[in-house]
């Protein structure tokens, strides 16, 4: 089971056993998290990555740390890293050339993508995604992104774009800048 279909399971038994754990909270959490520590991500490293994640995904059964198995991306070909020190090395070589950036938009959006092609977790990849890239922007007084006000046929478009393209621009820049795979 895919991270979207788990994670929407987890937020349907949740309402259904009317919990006050959902992971619609725990984002709140995060981002409360990020605002009391603006810049906690600042340098950016793999042990506050995971923080923001355990944030993101606590009292969920869900893994946390760095992943020890594979995954598979649905709809896609793409087969992430499949050992937990290759994901921990390409986390690391990430977090390195990030923080060398001089643009906060830039970081931001290697952070996003970077996170989102190493997939470092077994699931909540997207959203630990998300929360660092506002973060980071949010710690040089840039505005979030906001997924919530574009449309749903936009967003399933985006996500078909992302599939196709996202991970290829990825996987070049790994290959160029991190010498990785």
């Amino acid at each position: 089971m895919d991270g979207n279909k788990r994670t929407a399971r987890i937020v349907g038994n949740a309402i259904l056993m009317n919990e006050k754990h959902c992971p619609l909270s725990f984002r709140t959490d995060a981002l409360d998290f990020i605002i009391e520590h603006p810049d906690y991500l600042h340098p950016l490293t793999v042990s506050k990555i995971e923080d923001i994640h355990s944030i993101l995904t606590k009292e969920l059964s869900v893994d946390r740390n760095l992943r020890k198995r594979r995954v598979g991306i649905s709809g896609t070909n793409y087969r992430p890293l499949d050992n937990q020190f290759q994901i921990s090395e390409a986390l690391i070589n990430s977090c390195n050339v990030i923080n060398n950036k001089k643009s906060v938009f830039e970081k931001a959006l290697l952070a996003l993508v970077l996170i989102l092609y190493i997939q470092p977790f077994m699931d909540g990849n997207k959203r630990t995604a998300r929360i660092v890239g506002n973060a980071i922007l949010m710690n040089e007084k840039h505005c979030p992104l906001s997924f919530r006000t574009i449309p749903l046929i936009i967003k399933k478009q985006c996500c078909c774009f992302m599939n196709r393209t996202i991970f290829q621009i990825s996987k070049r820049f790994l290959l160029i800048n991190l010498n990785l795979l």
